[in-house]
């Protein structure tokens, strides 16, 4: 097996005339956090969407598990083992908390067509429901309706229903966008301990978290990448600077994460 859970290899996609990921190629290591940061623009959401298979690559390989998986459909993407969160929260808000997580663990079972199921067959997931829900801290909310959750909540619930699809390689955008510190760094724990056993690949702009629990990360400007390696190294990197400097809020972030 592979130490390297992700590869991309020349990666390339171009929209018409316009390259918005251009030769793109790193890896993300087995039990990593990897980050992946940059300014507005610089083709972060493209590359998630590259390897997810929402979109095709121009060029280039990617190579999940030491396998290819560029040509194969976004679904059975899943299904092998890489699982997404969005950059919005996508709970459904009518439901209850711990329904969030059912809703899921019945499509993994093969249940996505069949609503009608009886309730004794339904609680056979509490279980496992319920375990997602106690590594985030929201198994005292199970009964909640998620729509009634804070934001903070709503994104520890996601982080729950993700680990419920149970992936070898977590994406996720942006994790604690929109959040206050003290929510910032509640979601940042949380994902420094699901990922014990995991991959995790996240784009995040806040850099204060990234340099807290990032394995690695890599810096793409322009859709190319500029930087690539642990943090305490990148950080000091001129183009880096040079890149963030010209950020606006990013370059704050960036200048207050590595006083």
């Amino acid at each position: 097996m592979t130490n390297k859970v992700l590869e991309t290899d020349g990666l390339c996609k171009k929209f018409g005339d316009f390259t918005a990921v251009k030769d793109v190629s790193f890896a993300v290591e087995r039990g990593n956090i990897h980050a992946l940061v940059g300014p507005n623009g610089a083709g972060k959401t493209t590359l998630f969407n590259l390897i997810t298979r929402f979109i095709s690559p121009t060029e280039g390989e990617i190579l999940f598990e030491g396998v290819p998986v560029s040509q194969v459909a976004p679904a059975e993407i899943a299904r092998r083992g890489i699982i997404r969160s969005f950059q919005i929260t996508s709970v459904f808000s009518n439901l209850t908390v711990l329904d969030n997580v059912r809703v899921v663990l019945l499509r993994k079972m093969g249940w996505s067509f069949s609503f009608v199921k009886s309730r004794k067959a339904l609680d056979k997931m509490n279980d496992e429901a319920m375990e997602a829900l106690d590594c985030v801290r929201l198994g005292e909310f199970a009964s909640e309706i998620a729509g009634n959750l804070p934001y903070g909540r709503k994104r520890a619930l996601e982080l729950a229903v993700t680990l419920a699809m149970d992936p070898v390689l977590m994406l996720l955008d942006e994790p604690t966008q929109g959040m206050g510190y003290e929510d910032v760094q509640h979601i940042a724990g949380l994902i420094k301990e699901v990922s014990a056993g995991r991959s995790v690949l996240m784009v995040e702009h806040n850099m204060t978290m990234v340099a807290q629990i990032a394995d690695r990360l890599t810096v793409l400007q322009r859709g190319e990448i500029i930087a690539d390696g642990r943090y305490e190294d990148v950080s000091k990197d001129p183009e880096v600077i040079s890149a963030y400097l010209g950020g606006g809020g990013v370059a704050r972030e960036y200048e207050h994460a590595t006083q």
